[in-house]
């Protein structure tokens, strides 16, 4: 079996040639097709994408070019030619600097009929991924949104009070005593602030419409350039043809207000670059825990900085409350974006990419 080259005339195969590779091109997962010697020799088009290179280009090559150098999937290929059986491995990392980081579990399969061929498929980890940050994202804004609750009734009233003690002081004290009450009184504002931050985390009801997902990044963008991010260049690449997603304008405003701030503090100063896009997944679908129902969210956002990306060890908490990789952040923005999207059905997540930073927003369309 060998890749199809756009506009070349092959000899009609037989109608179980046809059959099979009309079944390999309909996989979702990547499957490569290798020969003795490891050359690829069939591609499908799943395989195409995730390699982000042509079936045609791909059969002129040789598994180690698609392959981080040393990587254990070119020893489990030989395993499993040599023992004539099939083998797989789990959470092997394929990433190159062309594809990104890609987290996958690998299968080589012998063909019975060539022993020396490999049937080689992969399969992505992300959806599973998604998954565990889904309920990891849904607890971190459960926790915030209960202790927003508790800070708006048990602290705000006493602070109220002892601001106001702190002013009937100043007015009898001396100018030693009149700086430490002016400390009393700018930090209990300090901490109303904080405070009033927090109740943005409450579960309010809010009323909810169609939305049109390019007015939301287009009112942000403008806000950004006039604001924060007036000496970052933006790069949009919309996908016209998406659907509206059943949300609250302003709420959705506030959620890439949020990233895309983020996205402008971590960009270079000189060249920092700020990219928003927008696409149609279709099939994509996260099972809502304790229930057998699926969410589709096919209406994916993405926001990618060309700064420095996050570092590894706090990746996994970014979306918790008070976690910042920032000197003097509060670490709440990234908590209420992760808050906000759940309340919309849908899914945050930082993806892992070759450079910069990313962070994908998936939601759900309108239905109606």
């Amino acid at each position: 079996m060998t890749a199809l080259a756009p506009g070349k005339e092959t000899p009609a195969p037989s109608s179980h040639s046809i059959a099979m590779e009309t079944i390999l091109n309909a996989l979702p997962h990547p499957i490569l097709l290798l020969d003795g010697d490891d050359r690829v020799i069939y591609a499908n088009p799943s395989a195409e994408q995730f390699f982000a290179t042509g079936a045609t280009q791909l059969c002129r090559g040789h598994l180690s070019d698609l392959l981080p150098f040393g990587s254990p999937a070119q020893s489990l290929v030989r395993e499993a030619r040599q023992n004539a059986a099939i083998i797989s491995e789990y959470g092997l990392d394929l990433g190159t600097p062309r594809i990104g980081s890609r987290l996958v579990d690998i299968t080589a399969s012998p063909v019975v009929e060539t022993p020396a061929c490999i049937v080689l498929s992969l399969r992505e980890n992300s959806i599973a991924s998604k998954m565990d940050r889904q309920l990891t994202h849904r607890g971190a804004a459960r926790s915030v949104t209960g202790m927003a609750a508790m800070l708006a009734h048990e602290v705000k009233n006493p602070l109220s009070g002892i601001r106001g003690a702190a002013q009937l002081l100043e007015q009898n004290a001396n100018n030693d005593d009149r700086v430490l009450t002016r400390l009393i009184c700018d930090e209990t504002d300090r901490i109303v602030g904080i405070v009033e931050r927090m109740e943005m985390f409450s579960d309010r009801p809010t009323e909810r419409q169609p939305v049109n997902i390019h007015r939301v990044l287009e009112r942000v963008r403008q806000v950004a350039q006039s604001g924060f991010a007036k000496n970052i260049r933006f790069k949009e690449n919309y996908d016209p043809s998406i659907p509206p997603v059943l949300g609250n304008f302003d709420q959705l405003v506030q959620v890439f207000l949020n990233l895309i701030k983020n996205a402008a503090e971590a960009a270079p100063a000189k060249g920092g670059e700020i990219a928003l896009s927008t696409a149609y997944r279709h099939g994509l679908r996260l099972s809502v825990p304790g229930s057998q129902s699926r969410m589709k969210l096919p209406i994916e956002i993405a926001v990618h900085d060309n700064g420095p990306g996050v570092a590894d060890d706090i990746r996994p908490y970014l979306f918790d409350a008070f976690v910042s990789n920032k000197a003097q952040g509060s670490g709440l923005g990234l908590a209420l974006v992760a808050k906000v999207v759940d309340d919309h059905g849908g899914v945050v997540e930082c993806a892992e990419v070759a450079r910069g930073t990313q962070f994908r927003v998936m939601l759900p369309m309108d239905e109606r």
